[in-house]
């Protein structure tokens, strides 16, 4: 009976195998933990003073921090200073990061005060430049036009800083509302606040322009 059972079960989980969806979402969910795994090593190394494994991560995370404090300085060579020095403060730090927190809330909460820090001594901003370096395409700019686009990114600029910085850490980055208000020093809720009045403000803007495009 035991062998009859052994040679049933395996016909039975082939006619059951899980659709293919489902293999995709189990092979991303391993690779997210790959990510993590190998995330937390090269922190521990960084740590113990391997500064490969800390050029790793500045390479991992640089194209990040650096468009999150372009959107927020509208300067490239801003940006680039701030995130160097969010980068140097970061490796100064090190021995204070909590193994098992969240490394890139760490990381931005960091550049977040270097450019409060800017921000305070600083000239007037320069004006905002339409040629905004951003991520591929997703299918909500894939839906809009050049123009609309070009709409989009003026209205992000002109969101209050406090807005700004909140919802690109959501859009861009995919923080949790917890590591956002941890990044910028404010409450869960207030993070949450932040991000939907942002994203009030903008379809406010962007509204009327769809509008016009729809067929």
């Amino acid at each position: 009976m035991a062998c009859a059972a052994s040679v049933r079960y395996p016909e039975r989980w082939e006619r059951t195998s899980p659709p293919v969806e489902v293999g995709e979402r189990l092979d991303q969910r391993n690779e997210a933990n790959q990510l993590h795994d190998e995330e937390h090593l090269l922190i521990r190394g960084a740590q113990e003073g391997d500064r490969q494994a800390f050029a790793r991560l500045v390479e991992r995370y640089w194209d990040g921090l650096y468009r999150w404090l372009y959107h927020l300085a509208h300067d490239r060579h801003t940006a680039e200073d701030l995130a160097q020095e969010a980068f140097l403060k970061a490796l100064n730090g090190l021995h204070t990061f909590r193994p098992g927190t969240n490394f890139r809330a760490w990381l931005f909460r960091i550049a977040h005060n270097t450019f409060a820090n800017h921000r305070r001594a600083a000239r007037p901003r320069q004006p905002y430049p339409e040629d905004l370096a951003s991520r591929d395409e997703g299918p909500v700019e894939q839906a809009l036009s050049r123009e609309a686009l070009q709409l989009l990114g003026k209205a992000v600029a002109r969101l209050p800083a406090e807005f700004r910085a909140a919802f690109l850490l959501r859009a861009e980055e995919g923080l949790s509302f917890r590591d956002i208000g941890e990044v910028l020093g404010v409450t869960e809720e207030t993070a949450r606040w932040r991000v939907f009045k942002a994203r009030q403000k903008l379809m406010s803007v962007l509204a009327p322009q769809l509008d016009r495009e729809k067929p």
